[in-house]
């Protein structure tokens, strides 16, 4: 397939850096948070010196919540005064600072986990001739998954560096990547898929995928 690569990096905001905030809605911390900003980082700066487009999405809301999900409205009127979401709402939304975006990169503000919806996010791909894309960011299982299926929906062929994503836990966050591979996502390291030798074909085995520690020991190396 003909075309360019562009690097979606997902949600990499100030409100998963107030873990008691986030524990108080019962949300556990993220899975290997330092280590995956970094990589995060490092992807962004090799995505930037390859020329690739580089697109950040910041998951945002009205300050009424008037646009959110019901469950999303109730969880917040139950939540105590002190969440991850209130007077300090736009700081949250923010992009960390580790991941800061760069001139020339673009920024789409979402509202929902899918960042094609209602959002400029499609033509701005189709006219910058990208059809294959590197989806990054936070979280495995929720945003970065349901991009990706929306993504590989609208015919873009779609790749997750699996150090370079992350969710609420490790077992989250290996079961979100297991859901990717079985729709034949690409899931490696990004440096494996960032090289010009990376042929993406590794989306069509799922040697792993929903079997038991016994169940792999059956599976030729």
């Amino acid at each position: 397939m003909s075309g360019r690569t562009a690097l979606i990096m997902i949600d990499m905001q100030n409100m998963y850096l107030e873990q008691e905030r986030r524990s108080a809605l019962g949300w556990p911390p993220i899975y290997n948070f330092d280590a995956v900003v970094a990589e995060c980082a490092a992807l962004l700066a090799e995505a930037r010196h390859v020329g690739m487009p580089v697109i950040y999405t910041r998951q945002t809301s009205r300050t009424d919540s008037a646009d959110m999900t019901p469950s999303m409205r109730r969880l917040l009127a139950d939540a105590p005064d002190e969440s991850p979401i209130g007077d300090d709402r736009e700081w949250a939304s923010q992009i960390l600072d580790a991941v800061a975006p760069a001139d020339g990169d673009i920024v789409i503000e979402k509202h929902r986990w899918d960042a094609f919806f209602n959002t400029d996010l499609d033509p701005i791909l189709r006219n910058l001739d990208v059809t294959r894309l590197i989806v990054a960011g936070l979280q495995t299982n929720v945003c970065v998954e349901t991009t990706s299926r929306t993504a590989m929906m609208k015919n873009f062929d779609v790749a997750v560096p699996e150090d370079a994503v992350s969710t609420d836990g490790k077992a989250l966050h290996i079961n979100g990547l297991d859901s990717l591979r079985v729709l034949y996502v690409e899931v490696a390291p990004w440096r494996e898929l960032i090289a010009d030798s990376a042929a993406w074909d590794r989306r069509f085995t799922t040697p792993g995928y929903g079997r038991t520690a016994e169940d792999l020991s059956t599976i030729p190396a």
